[in-house]
C-alpha cells in the first residue's frame, strides 16, 4: 500500500483490510510505504501498528505513487501479492471473491466500476486501455486498477521489464500480462469517490504524466522479444 498524505483515511482503510485478511484466515505481512507525506500520515501510520501487529512501516523521501508501487512489488515476500491504494475509493469488501477464486489464476483484477472522476481523467484512462490493446492485446477492462492479485511466481518475470521508477508500473503490467499468456480473471468491484484529500497528480500535471506513462509503456513495449499477441483470452467474473 502506498501512501501519501492520507492521515484522514489511511488508519481506517488498514484495519478495514486487516480485519478482512483476518476474517479469510490469511497469514499476511501488511507493507504501507510512506512516500514522503507531509501531514500526519506517519503519525498515523504509527498508531495503526500498535493494533495491526502485521503492518510493517516504511518511510522514504517522496519518489512518487508509481516507484513506490514498484518497491513494494519487489519487496513483498508472499506467495501472492495484492496491491491496494490508501485513498479508501476500493473497499476491501469484494477481495473475498478474487482470494476464493485465486487458485486457478495468476493475476486478479477488481476492475473499478462506475467510476466517476473528471473529463480528462477519464479520456486518459481510454487512453491507457487502448495503448495496451495496441502494444500488447485486448481484453482489460481497467489496465491501471489498484486493486490485484498476483501470483509471486507471476510478478518477478514481469518485474524484470518494468522499471523500478516507471509512473505508471500496473498499466505495464497489465500489458506484460497479456503478452505472457497469464491466466487473468477480472471482477467489478464498487469505486466510490474519495471523501478525504486529492489526488496528487492534477491538473497539467496529469497530461505530462500520462506522456511520460506512454513513452514508457511503449519502451517496454518494444523491448519484448515477441511480437504482441491480441485477443489472448481473460475470464470475467460476474458484475
Amino acid at each position: 500500500m502506498p501512501v501519501y498524505n492520507e492521515a484522514q483515511a489511511v488508519e481506517s482503510v488498514i484495519r478495514s483490510w486487516a480485519a478482512e485478511f483476518n476474517r479469510l484466515g490469511i497469514s499476511y505481512e501488511f507493507l504501507a510505504y510512506d512516500d514522503g507525506s507531509t501531514d500526519r500520515t506517519a503519525d498515523v501510520l504509527r498508531r495503526a501498528v500498535r493494533d495491526v501487529p502485521q503492518l510493517v512501516v516504511q518511510q522514504h523521501p517522496n519518489v512518487g505513487h508509481g516507484p513506490t508501487i514498484s518497491k513494494g512489488y519487489r519487496e513483498a515476500a508472499g506467495t501472492w501479492v495484492l496491491q491496494i491504494d490508501s485513498d479508501d475509493e476500493l473497499t476491501a469488501a469484494p477481495f473475498e471473491q478474487l482470494w476464493q477464486a485465486r487458485g486457478d489464476y495468476d493475476l486478479l483484477l477488481g476492475c473499478r466500476q462506475d467510476r466517476r472522476a473528471p473529463a480528462a481523467r477519464r479520456l486518459i484512462t481510454a487512453g491507457s486501455r487502448m495503448v495496451v490493446r495496441v502494444l500488447f492485446g485486448s481484453g482489460l477492462w481497467d489496465v491501471n486498477t489498484p486493486c490485484r492479485l498476483i501470483r509471486r511466481s507471476a510478478l518477478t518475470p514481469l518485474l524484470e521489464a518494468i522499471p523500478p521508477r516507471a509512473f505508471a508500473p500496473n498499466v505495464i503490467m497489465s500489458g506484460l500480462a497479456i503478452r505472457n499468456h497469464l491466466r487473468i480473471l477480472q471482477i467489478w468491484v464498487p469505486f466510490r469517490t474519495r471523501r478525504t484529500g486529492r489526488g496528487s497528480v492534477v491538473g497539467w500535471r496529469q497530461w505530462r504524466a500520462a506522456f511520460r506513462s506512454l513513452i514508457e509503456t511503449v519502451s517496454v513495449a518494444v523491448a519484448g522479444d515477441r511480437p504482441p499477441e491480441h485477443n489472448v483470452p481473460v475470464r470475467h467474473g460476474a458484475e
